[in-house]
């Protein structure tokens, strides 16, 4: 009987190695479309973040007013940047994109001045934006002559953004119930093959909870290097995404991408030890003929 758990127990460890590879490889699967689902939702706030506001001054606005103004929409919670723009600084720019011929015809500066700021992406809507220079308005009459922003883009970016951000979380959600399904076959065909170790042990008086904790154990230990293989992976293939192609890495977020990786590991770990638990239960419950 000894020898006949011996054997089972050496056919059992290889199984171990397989199972590790196949849940890392859909961990790694998983990663990589979170990944992409985090640089879609950053996309999304980075293009509506760069949409500007121009609030043209009126020419008799005092520059007393114009500081206070400034500091005071910079102090907003809904603002990302504010700049305050000089006639000078208008020229400057509008030269910039735009060719100096009318320095021609005329002599003076028919620009004006203007507050200019961007706003967070949470407040990206034509409503919000209409608010807040309302509120501008009525703080500070006859400051602003015309708030400007390009309200069919705004209107165009937030629709977009938010089909695109829900039609990734059910794809997010679907492959997560997937990727479950996955690593639970995956961990129940490794345990298979320790179905006969198991229940040689039941048979010589081992307890369930004797019998099952160094089982469990091994299998959060299995989940956590699954979990790191993953994670290992994930960061190489970002790492050569962002080699070809710099401009991505204006889109990475830490937090986000830490906290990615701390889902991964809590999936990888949980599902081992839940579906190897449930597999070994399974097994004791089992009459011995059961298990050919």
């Amino acid at each position: 009987m000894s020898q006949f758990g011996k054997a089972s127990s050496k056919r059992g460890k290889p199984s171990y190695i397989y199972a590790i590879i196949g849940v890392s490889l859909v961990l790694f699967l998983f990663g990589i479309v979170g990944w992409f689902f985090l640089n879609i939702r950053k996309t999304g706030d980075y293009f509506k973040e760069s949409i500007q506001v121009q609030a043209f001054l009126n020419r008799d606005a005092s520059k007393k007013v114009i500081d206070s103004a400034t500091k005071y929409i910079a102090a907003l919670p809904a603002i990302k940047s504010v700049e305050y723009v000089t006639k000078e600084m208008a020229v400057k720019k509008y030269e910039a994109e735009n060719d100096t011929i009318w320095k021609s015809f005329i002599n003076a500066n028919p620009l004006p001045e203007s507050i200019e700021y961007f706003v967070k992406a949470n407040y990206v809507q034509a409503d919000s934006l209409n608010k807040i220079a309302s509120h501008i308005q009525e703080l500070y009459p006859g400051l602003v002559s015309e708030f400007k922003f390009p309200q069919d883009i705004v209107t165009k970016v937030g629709s977009f953004a938010k089909n695109l951000f829900i039609g990734f979380l059910i794809a997010a959600i679907l492959l997560t119930i997937l990727v479950i399904f996955s690593i639970d076959n995956t961990i129940r065909l490794a345990m298979y093959s320790n179905r006969f170790l198991i229940k040689t042990m039941q048979m010589v008086g081992a307890t369930r909870w004797f019998i099952a904790k160094p089982i469990n154990v091994r299998a959060i230990i299995n989940g956590l290097i699954a979990s790191l293989i993953a994670i290992a992976l994930i960061s190489g293939f970002i790492f050569i995404i962002e080699a070809l192609r710099p401009e991505i890495k204006v889109l990475r977020d830490n937090k986000s991408l830490i906290l990615l990786f701390a889902t991964i590991v809590v999936l990888g770990i949980t599902i081992n030890l839940l579906s190897t638990h449930r597999a070994v239960i399974k097994y004791l419950k089992m009459k011995l003929d059961e298990l050919y």
